[in-house]
């Protein structure tokens, strides 16, 4: 399952331009080629989905407010260690369509988002998760000012 969440109005009724397909289709691309050289060392893989536990440790390492943000929701929604794999894959790619080197926790909160839930849990996840990136959201916004 995967939680589909409504679009707010607000959202909806926006006059501005959303990203062109393909302004979007140019980041895939690049995204690609920067896994591709990322991994041309280590025959087999060709791209962060393919990472296994060793190479997440040395490609997808968060910093330690990332790490914290991971383990408060690994703790808070009772993730499993593939579940911990996938958020760190889907960090990595989204750090990746961004041309960031390292993973920052704003690419941990979006990859926790997508996780799929599970339809009997999803008013207790889908809280968690929100409670978790509202709190991520206070200190990113506390520590720029």
């Amino acid at each position: 399952q995967i939680e589909i969440v409504p679009v707010p109005f607000d959202k909806i009724s926006d006059q501005r331009q959303g990203e062109a397909s393909s302004v979007i289709r140019n980041r895939v691309i690049q995204a690609r080629r920067i896994q591709e050289q990322r991994y041309a060392d280590h025959p087999g893989i060709y791209c962060n989905a393919q990472m296994s536990s060793k190479l997440l440790s040395i490609y997808a390492r968060p910093d330690d407010k990332g790490l914290s943000l991971l383990r408060n929701a690994m703790e808070r929604l009772n993730l499993s260690a593939r579940a911990y794999d996938r958020i760190l894959k889907v960090a990595r790619t989204i750090a990746d369509l961004e041309g960031a080197e390292l993973i920052q926790p704003s690419h941990l909160a979006e990859a926790i988002s997508y996780r799929n839930l599970d339809e009997k849990d999803y008013a207790t996840i889908g809280q968690g998760i929100k409670r978790i990136l509202d709190e991520y959201a206070k200190e990113f916004f506390k520590s720029r000012n």
